[in-house]
């Protein structure tokens, strides 16, 4: 689970160079490319790398060299793996468990009833953990890539558990909320008073999920799915249908002569 960056020679003005690995743990490098310009540039690349924005990925790369000319390496990745936490055990947890792990999420489950954090109810988990929701995180180690929906049974637990959650340092790469619009800015609101920045609250999505007129937990649980994969992949959220307008880039202009007549406009 921790955040690793390995850097390896793919190619190199001396090509017995190639293959030669850096590995990076934290503030440490391990191995040498024999070249101080270019560990130093290795050790750049890779805390870059493991900075924490989700949007970082493994590639090709390439490192100055002492005396000029630059080497290519391959930065190669490894991060703690996509997890959702759905603090709450209710009715909607249930398909958004469901759906986190149809996702390729690692799904984690806290709540402080038994009754309803139990394995039973949440076979797609990971993991189903009881909790007290005073201090909901204790000996988990959320990260950058982790997905925190608080989703209880009480707008006084959400706010406990978000003003916990904002304490994390790095903060997971999505807060959701649920919520009234009422409720979410008196949630705000408090977070402000109590001196939470206005850029930690910019953090959290709340109210959760993307407006889709969703009703029932089943429906709410895919707009929040889809926002999910919004935040992830950056789309507008709009309608395919509306953003690539096929049949309107078909036809084309259609004049009114052409009306009523059985032409080809007719036909399609």
């Amino acid at each position: 689970g921790e955040r690793v960056a390995v850097l390896v020679v793919i190619d190199h003005p001396d090509s017995t160079r190639v293959g030669e690995r850096f590995l990076v743990r934290g503030e440490k490098g391990f191995g040498s490319f024999q070249d101080p310009v270019a560990d130093q540039a290795a050790m750049a690349l890779a805390q870059e790398g493991l900075s924490g924005d989700p949007g970082m990925e493994s590639g090709l790369r390439t490192v100055p060299l002492t005396g000029g000319g630059e080497a290519s390496v391959y930065l190669e990745l490894h991060h703690p793996p996509l997890e959702m936490v759905i603090v709450g055990a209710g009715h909607l947890a249930q398909p958004l468990c469901t759906l986190g792990a149809l996702l390729g999420l690692r799904v984690m489950i806290l709540d402080d009833r038994p009754e309803f954090a139990t394995r039973e109810r949440f076979p797609e988990a990971e993991e189903v953990r009881r909790v007290d929701f005073s201090d909901p995180f204790a000996g988990i180690n959320l990260h950058p890539w982790s997905h925190v929906l608080l989703v209880t049974r009480g707008h006084r637990y959400d706010f406990e558990c978000l003003r916990k959650v904002l304490q994390h340092d790095p903060l997971p790469g999505y807060i959701g909320m649920i919520g009234s619009r009422r409720r979410v800015r008196a949630t705000f609101d408090s977070l402000l008073e109590e001196g939470f920045s206005r850029d930690a609250l910019r953090r959290v999505w709340a109210p959760i999920g993307l407006d889709i007129g969703a009703e029932t937990p089943a429906e709410i649980a895919v707009s929040v799915a889809a926002e999910i994969v919004q935040v992830w992949r950056g789309g507008p959220g709009g309608s395919m249908r509306e953003a690539e307008r096929v049949l309107d880039r078909l036809m084309g202009p259609r004049s009114v002569g052409n009306e009523g007549q059985g032409g080809k406009e007719d036909s399609i």
